[in-house]
């Protein structure tokens, strides 16, 4: 597996969408906004820098998606082929975002009931700050790591 910095395309997009429908199907609930963004929504987050994870036959597998200031790194977004799913690419992708952050504090969140993600971030050192509803019945688990 590589990763390397990447730039939004449709590939990223569809990438996307199918990654966020597994954790719809885990959280029951397909209102999570990258879910539904468009190709347009997607070039338009312009401040998020963005690493991709490619397999041996240069396909892209995993993406990760990140804003960062002088003191915080918040971990926007990771997604995962369905298809390689379980196969360390999220895990490989987030420790090169924590590599990056070098000191500096890296926030996270998930849908609450997303067990897997939760198990990776817990697995990582991440400790839980608790659960917010942020639109009505949809709720996330936030974590941090200092």
């Amino acid at each position: 597996m590589r990763i390397d910095g990447i730039t939004p395309d449709q590939r990223l997009l569809d990438l996307q969408h199918a990654s966020y429908a597994i954790e719809a199907e885990l959280i029951g609930d397909d209102r999570i906004p990258p879910l539904q963004e468009n190709l347009e929504g997607l070039l338009a987050a312009g401040e998020l820098r963005w690493l991709g994870a490619f397999d041996a036959e240069d396909r892209l597998v995993g993406a990760v998606a990140w804003e960062e200031t002088a003191e915080l790194v918040d971990l926007n977004r990771l997604v995962v082929d369905p298809a390689a799913l379980r196969q360390g690419i999220g895990l490989a992708l987030v420790k090169e975002v924590l590599a990056r952050a070098g000191e500096r504090r890296v926030e996270v969140s998930t849908g609450r009931d997303n067990a897997p993600a939760r198990r990776l971030y817990e697995r990582l050192g991440f400790t839980g700050l608790g659960d917010v509803e942020v639109i009505p019945g949809l709720w996330i688990t936030s974590y941090a790591k200092s």
